[in-house]
Order: C-alpha cells, then sequence, then structure tokens
C-alpha cells in the first residue's frame, strides 16, 4: 500500500507565485484516498536565512523535521506530495538509508544543482538535488546517493554553474525526446537495487501541464514518461517518489490538468 505525504512547502520556491503550491498540493490531495494520506503542517510563514545564503531556512528546517519523522514512522512506501522540489530531499535520504545502492531518478526541467553560493536567488529549490548529492547548506543536505548514481531527466533550463557540475560530476542526463523510447529510462538506470524517483510537473511540455510556475518548452510528453516509468519499475524496485510544483492559477485550471497528474501518481504509487 503507498501512503500519500501531502507537504505543501513553498518556501523553496523562487516565483513570486510560490504561495500557489499550495493550493497545488491541496489539489491532488482532494483527488487521492483520504484514508492513505498523511498532512505535513508546513509553516506559513516565509521563514528567516539565519545567516546563510539560503531564502526561508528556519522554515524549510522545521518541515524538514517534520518529514523525517514522517517518513520514519513506516516503511511503506511512500509518495510525497509537494509543494516544491526541497520535500524530495528528506525522502531520497530514507530511501537511501534502506537502499544502500540506490538510483535516483530526477525529472525537472530545471537542473536543481545550485549550491548556496552558485545560485543566484538563495531558493533552495533550485539546490535540492545537489543537496540530496550531499553538498550545500549542512542541515537540509545528504542522502548518501552519489552524482554517478543519478539521472537527471528532461532537464532543458540549466544555469552555466549547473551544467558545469553535471559535466564534471558523472551524473547521467536523459534528454525528454528519448523517452519517446519507453526503455531509455530503464537502460540509464541500469543494474540498481533500487530507485528513487522525483517528478516536478515542470518537466512536461506545457502544452501538457499549465498549472507550473516555471513552464519551460519542449519538454516531456505525459504518456511517455509514464510509460518510461512504467518500463522502469518492471526492471528495478521503486524504493519512494515525489511528485512536485503543482500551481494552478485558479480552481477551474487544476481540474483541467489533474487526470495528467493522476496519471502520474499512478505510474509513482
Amino acid at each position: 500500500m503507498t501512503r500519500f505525504i501531502i507537504a505543501p512547502q513553498w518556501q523553496g520556491s523562487v516565483s513570486s507565485r510560490a504561495m500557489l503550491l499550495v493550493d497545488g498540493a491541496a489539489a491532488i490531495a482532494g483527488d487521492l484516498p483520504r484514508s492513505a494520506c498523511t498532512h505535513v503542517e508546513v509553516p506559513l510563514e516565509a521563514g528567516e536565512s539565519l545567516g546563510t545564503a539560503v531564502r526561508r531556512l528556519s522554515s524549510l528546517q522545521h518541515t524538514r523535521r517534520l518529514l523525517d519523522e514522517e517518513l520514519s514512522a513506516s516503511d511503506e512506501h511512500a509518495l510525497v506530495v509537494g509543494g516544491d522540489c526541497g520535500v524530495a530531499v528528506p525522502a531520497i535520504a530514507r530511501a537511501a538509508a534502506r537502499h544502500p545502492g540506490l538510483v535516483v531518478v530526477w525529472c525537472d526541467a530545471h537542473g536543481d544543482l545550485h549550491t548556496p553560493e552558485s545560485s543566484p536567488s538563495g531558493a533552495f529549490g533550485g539546490m535540492a538535488l545537489r543537496s540530496a548529492l550531499g553538498e550545500g547548506e549542512p542541515s537540509l543536505a545528504g542522502s548518501g546517493v552519489t552524482a554517478d548514481r543519478t539521472v537527471l531527466v528532461g532537464a532543458r533550463d540549466l544555469e552555466q554553474a549547473e551544467e558545469d557540475y553535471r559535466d564534471a560530476s558523472g551524473m547521467r542526463h536523459l534528454f525528454a525526446e528519448s523517452l519517446a523510447d519507453p526503455d531509455a529510462l530503464a537502460q540509464a538506470v541500469g543494474d540498481a537495487e533500487a530507485v528513487y524517483v522525483h517528478v516536478d510537473l515542470d518537466v512536461l511540455d506545457p502544452t501538457e501541464m499549465t498549472g507550473v510556475n516555471m513552464a519551460v518548452p519542449f519538454g516531456a510528453r505525459a504518456a511517455e514518461l509514464v510509460a518510461a516509468i512504467a518500463r522502469l519499475r518492471e526492471r528495478v524496485p521503486l524504493a519512494g517518489a515525489s511528485l512536485t510544483g503543482f500551481a494552478p492559477v485558479t480552481p477551474d485550471a487544476a481540474v483541467d490538468d489533474l487526470g495528467t497528474i493522476l496519471r502520474l501518481v499512478g505510474a509513482l504509487a
């Protein structure tokens, strides 16, 4: 059975419309089995940087503690629903603790590979994957997963510092058009003990997903991504997953996107 952990964290987003992520998480939760959902009480306040280069760090730390507690409460398969991409970091750490050979599949239009020093915004969402790989703000970083056990999928808007890290780290990068082959993702993961799959909805092409804050053209097709995840799961056990980035501007807009989102939930649950 899958547990759905609803974590509407918005403090890690760079967008001026970041609080729409709260509405997005609530809209997704409304279509999930209520008995299988646990809601993390994300702080309402923005929080303080605490003398670091990470914006809103105090609130991010608080949510991290709550997520750590919730993820540790059960060994059931968990799908974390955000919120911004930062909610994936503790979930990856939890999965890696149980599966030392874990491979992370990070599906996102952006690299999320900044450190606090390289980030132009200070937003933790743009540092989330790098943090999961053990670099960045110490109170949020680390999972035991390394870059050579990471597959970046569908990323097409990387800044120079992120490209430099990707190229030097041994990280694999699968572009959106490669998903036309349903075996491409499983082949990129290779012979793994287990896999964690993170999906930021902006990995999808804007023609298929409108309710995101930072849309980027030429993204993945939902049907191809769902098929790729399904083929991956046939070959490698899924140790955990996260789905983030839903920011509908109106309730009607949320309804328009929920069919696509629920197909992805089905692939990850």
